[in-house]
């Protein structure tokens, strides 16, 4: 997947400011792809150049004009196009699987803070996927229905994170056993 079709995937839904987008992503798709600000602006630009978003300016008299983006005939037929493609399965690049992996040559209690340390993280993010998860049960029908396929997207994230804790658990009962 490119950043190109995260930003169209937010713009098919809603027009908006870089300011917005970054906003967007950060709350809808942040979870699951990270990109930063200034990735993002670059990406406008260059979608811009290639017609597959168009950009009105809307002058403000308080602030500088604000730039709204929305996506173009071209940009839908660009995301129809990706979204019949397939797709190659998600690899990952875990530092801590690879502490853990060569933890022989560690002491068992460095180990354990590093998992502690990633288990709060973890808990966090769990926290938070369940509260969206919460607002989502907690709206219209029709909200709901409009959101069902972005709800799974969040339920992944909840039963990764779910999964992750999981795995702590057994992590840490095989580290204690490894004490002096």
């Amino acid at each position: 997947m490119s950043l190109k079709h995260a930003v169209l995937a937010l713009l098919e839904a809603e027009e908006g400011s870089g300011y917005d987008l970054m906003k967007r992503f950060q709350a809808r798709l942040g979870y699951f792809w990270n990109a930063s600000h200034q990735q993002i602006y670059q990406q406008l630009k260059k979608m811009h150049s290639e017609q597959l978003i168009s950009l009105a300016v809307e002058t403000q008299s308080d602030k500088p004009d604000r730039k709204v983006y929305s996506i173009t005939p071209k940009g839908c037929r660009d995301l129809q196009q990706w979204l019949a493609e397939p797709v190659k399965p998600n690899k990952i690049n875990d530092a801590l699987l690879v502490k853990l992996y060569a933890g022989e040559l560690a002491e068992p209690a460095s180990l354990q803070a590093e998992i502690a340390r990633h288990r709060t993280i973890h808990r966090q993010t769990l926290n938070t996927f369940l509260g969206i998860e919460r607002e989502y049960h907690a709206s219209p029908s029709a909200e709901q229905r409009t959101l069902q396929l972005p709800f799974l997207t969040l339920r992944r994230g909840i039963l990764g994170e779910q999964a992750w804790l999981a795995w702590a658990d057994e992590v840490d009962a095989v580290l204690a056993q490894r004490q002096p």
